[in-house]
């Protein structure tokens, strides 16, 4: 069943945010450890323009929230960690000097899930890789289902089905159909994560307006199955036509 979809403004996030972006990460990750106010505090400092609120049109709450970084790809690699991708949850290995957008995070409100807040999201962050012409916007896709699969498939496994629309992650299904693709697998993405047992698809969002065809020709086919539309690469489009504020 279709859920009405809410009106959010996604804007740049701002100090007074900081209680609201806490106390929604308390009840997306009720688990965990939550952002700390030093931890979004740096994020404003080295990169204002990567760190992004959703906010609900009649509360003016928080329900949901991006945070990014730029980093020069090269110095890292597939085997990557969250921890060492964000400098602990820092963010001060940001790198104005590269060309890939690292989303360190997202997450909406679970009571508001399918209402639009992720897209919303998601769009914002596309948007400004096309500004600042980014080749690509790259992260670590936890598998939020992978621990009812584990005793029987290795995470590898689990994407490629996944991929294949076999089976439905919570968080990689999504992202397919946000025209993301899976470029790598990584084990020991995270710590202390019960539902994906601390692993992560690697994934890219290229922007057309920058890339070539060389630049993806090499993908790794397992992930890429020319059958399952949500795979396919869209054509290039124009930042004139398809590019808005967020």
């Amino acid at each position: 069943m279709s859920r009405k979809q809410l009106d959010v403004t996604v804007r740049q996030t701002r100090p007074d945010d900081f209680d609201g972006i806490i106390e929604l990460c308390q009840r997306v990750y009720p688990t965990s450890n939550a952002w700390k106010h030093e931890q979004l505090a740096s994020h404003l400092n080295v990169f204002p323009e990567g760190q992004l609120v959703a906010i609900a049109p009649e509360t003016n709450r928080v329900v949901g929230m991006a945070a990014s970084l730029i980093v020069l790809w090269e110095d890292y690699d597939f085997d990557m960690t969250w921890r060492r991708m964000t400098d602990v949850g820092s963010f001060t290995n940001h790198n104005p000097e590269g060309h890939t957008l690292y989303g360190a995070e997202v997450m909406a409100d679970p009571e508001l899930r399918r209402r639009g807040i992720g897209k919303a999201l998601y769009q914002a962050r596309r948007d400004l890789v096309r500004r600042h012409r980014l080749h690509r916007i790259r992260a670590g896709a936890r598998l939020r289902g992978y621990h009812r699969y584990a005793a029987d498939m290795t995470p590898t496994q689990y994407v490629e089905r996944v991929v294949r629309g076999e089976l439905t992650d919570p968080t990689l299904t999504f992202q397919l159909r946000q025209r993301f693709r899976v470029i790598a697998v990584t084990e020991g993405y995270l710590h202390n994560d019960p539902e994906s047992l601390g692993h992560s698809a690697v994934i890219e969002w290229l922007n057309h307006d920058v890339v070539k065809p060389k630049d993806y020709a090499r993908r790794d086919r397992r992930f890429l199955p020319e059958r399952h539309p949500l795979t396919r690469d869209p054509p290039p489009t124009s930042s004139r036509s398809s590019a808005r504020s967020p």
